[in-house]
């Protein structure tokens, strides 16, 4: 395994050169992080080069670093990872790449590099509300298209802003302000005196 991996992190180091802004190993994997201005490029690199050769996309996700280990970020907030496989070569790859602005977060699609991509890319755009620069189809795929915010933001409230519900007068589904009735958290062993008849 360990040779499997020298070569590989050689072959990576010797393709992307100058675009590594970070590669780490750790428990048997290597982590590449590049910049958002050559996520493409690294892509296509990846895929591409007979040295590497990571033919398959297997995963693609959102991050949001706010808060991360409570500590202060020293880079940006949103970040977009990706899981390469290469079936030729038989080893694995974390792409790694931060979107510059915090505000409005965005990166390269890698939709037509690997099409997988597709799906993946549109669930961190609906859950963390990271753009996909030239994806053709960038709309909602787990939330409703009305739906306000990005649920997997940390910032996000945990009751939501809105929700839906069919109205019989109406016949329509309609909108509304949450309306979640504040529980009490205390056990019941805690708040009765005697629960379970003891005395």
């Amino acid at each position: 395994m360990t040779l499997k991996l020298d070569k590989l992190q050689a072959a990576l180091e010797t393709t992307l050169g100058s675009h590594l802004k970070g590669l780490v190993r750790d428990r048997g994997e290597i982590t590449v992080t590049v910049a958002a201005a050559d996520y493409l490029a690294v892509a296509l690199q990846l895929r591409d080069d007979p040295a590497l050769k990571f033919e398959q996309l297997i995963d693609l996700c959102g991050l949001d670093y706010s808060d991360y280990k409570n500590e202060v970020r020293e880079s940006a907030r949103f970040c977009v990872v990706s899981h390469l496989l290469s079936i030729s070569h038989n080893w694995r790859l974390r792409l790694k790449v931060f979107a510059d602005d915090d505000e409005l977060p965005a990166v390269a699609t890698l939709n037509e590099v690997w099409a997988s991509a597709n799906w993946f890319e549109r669930e961190a755009f609906d859950l963390y509300g990271i753009l996909f620069e030239g994806h053709l189809d960038l709309r909602r795929i787990l939330t409703d298209y009305g739906f306000i915010g990005h649920p997997m933001r940390k910032d996000f409230p945990t009751t939501g802003h809105v929700e839906m519900r069919y109205d019989p007068e109406k016949k329509r589904v309609i909108y509304q302000p949450v309306t979640i009735e504040p529980r009490e958290i205390v056990p019941r062993v805690v708040r009765e005196d005697n629960y379970g008849g003891l005395h």
